[in-house]
């Protein structure tokens, strides 16, 4: 299965179980196993290192403790279509996983930015200053 123009998941990674749907179906849905349960097992995936701490990350309850990425698809009637589904749902964490976070360059603020900054707070300096009261001598 082609995730990215660089990591392809061999179907052999994949294990498919099917089981019956929960919900609304009519006589069907006590006897059809359309939905599909999508197991992938991230720690002996072919993945990178990298790609597969991140998708382990973004994975968050859908992945057990022994490191299995769980997908269940049971929005559609048919089992193809479930099926189809499911894989699609992989593919999109993977590559939402492939992709490396941005490191984040700290910034200054400019100098105009701080000029104008601090001629606003004497601006407000002097409209509180002229809130006191009169002197009495």
């Amino acid at each position: 299965m082609r995730v990215t123009d660089t990591i392809f998941i061999d179907e052999r990674e994949l294990e498919e179980r099917f089981i019956r749907a929960s919900g609304p179906g009519g006589q069907n849905v006590n006897k059809v196993e359309s939905a599909v349960q999508l197991r992938f097992d991230v720690r002996r995936s072919s993945l990178p290192e990298d790609v597969r701490a991140r998708l382990a990350r973004l994975a968050g309850r859908r992945i057990t403790l022994d490191g299995v990425l769980v997908i269940t698809a049971q929005q559609h009637r048919t089992q193809e279509r479930n099926r189809a589904d499911a894989r699609e749902r992989l593919a999109d964490l993977i590559r939402r996983a492939a992709v490396p976070p941005v490191k984040r360059r700290p910034t200054k603020p400019t100098k105009g930015s701080r000029e104008r900054h601090h001629a606003a707070k004497r601006h407000r300096a002097g409209i509180k200053k002229l809130r006191g009261g009169a002197e009495v001598e």
